[in-house]
């Protein structure tokens, strides 16, 4: 009902922390825009070509650089921590079609506008992704498409079951320094693991190209958040499909992760209005 609305708080999804790591790791390196391209894998760069974006969740905008670079009209990055969104001025200052704007993932405050929405890394860290989902199909133009990349569970029970128990009582909870100091520690072992052949799936002979810093900011990213979901297959499409969305499709990246796109309606936004 319209007049039960949630009650949201924009702070359980770490936004102060993911800041702290995005005012640390602002530089941008050839390894983001593969990760991009894996991320996004259902559009090609011609998808870009002369389109209007959302980006939900900006962080330092990395990922609103790589489709201006492809030809984008225009795009609106959004994020909520000061921090987060200096960063991702200072990424974007080449590229005055696209605006960098302090608005939470919760309250878009758009409507049947962009050509695509995306959220790469982000609807899974929040406390009620479905609202998120749906603000950013409302601002999708009819007919336009929505994207999210986040975690999979599959391939991931190691991470479940172990290291995530220790992010939710432990990490999620010190201080954000000292947390960045202590992943210096697993991303040593990690490096270690991965020069003598650890791990056979695809995300880890990805990684095994990486600079020791870009590990470490991965493991970083993994210590940090006090919400990180892992889902199945099965839980994204129906995430996707709860939001009113079409033509799904599912992507599994990197052999760990999900990438959901599907099409809004291409109906008018309002509906029963006569």
């Amino acid at each position: 009902m319209a007049g039960n609305a949630i009650k949201v708080d924009v702070t359980s999804g770490s936004p102060e922390r993911f800041g702290y790591e995005w005012n640390h790791y602002d530089e941008l390196n050839a390894d983001y825009e593969e990760q991009f391209r894996r991320w996004t894998r259902p559009l090609s760069v011609d998808d870009w070509r002369d389109r209007t974006f959302l980006d939900v969740g900006c962080g330092m905008g990395r990922n609103s650089l790589w489709p201006m670079r492809y030809g984008a009209r225009e795009g609106l990055s959004i994020d909520v921590d000061a921090r987060s969104l200096a960063a991702a001025r200072r990424t974007l200052a080449d590229w005055p079609a696209s605006r960098v704007e302090e608005r939470s993932a919760y309250e878009i405050g758009e409507v049947d506008r962009f050509d695509i929405a995306f959220s790469i890394g982000v609807i899974h860290h929040l406390e009620h992704p479905a609202l998120a989902l749906a603000q950013m199909a409302r601002a999708t133009r009819p007919g336009g498409r929505v994207l999210i990349w986040v975690y999979g569970r599959e391939n991931n029970g190691w991470i479940v079951h172990l290291l995530s128990p220790m992010r939710r009582l432990l990490f999620s909870w010190l201080p954000i320094g000292l947390v960045h100091h202590l992943s210096l520690y697993p991303t040593a072992l990690l490096w270690l693991a991965l020069r003598i052949g650890m791990g056979r799936i695809e995300y880890f002979r990805l990684i095994r190209k990486f600079s020791f810093r870009h590990v470490r900011s991965i493991v970083f990213d993994q210590m940090l958040p006090k919400i990180a979901n892992y889902w199945t297959r099965a839980e994204v499409e129906a995430l996707m499909r709860d939001a009113g969305l079409e033509a799904i499709e599912l992507h599994w990246i990197n052999e760990m992760s999900w990438t959901a796109i599907g099409r809004k309606p291409a109906v008018a936004h309002a509906q029963g209005a006569a």
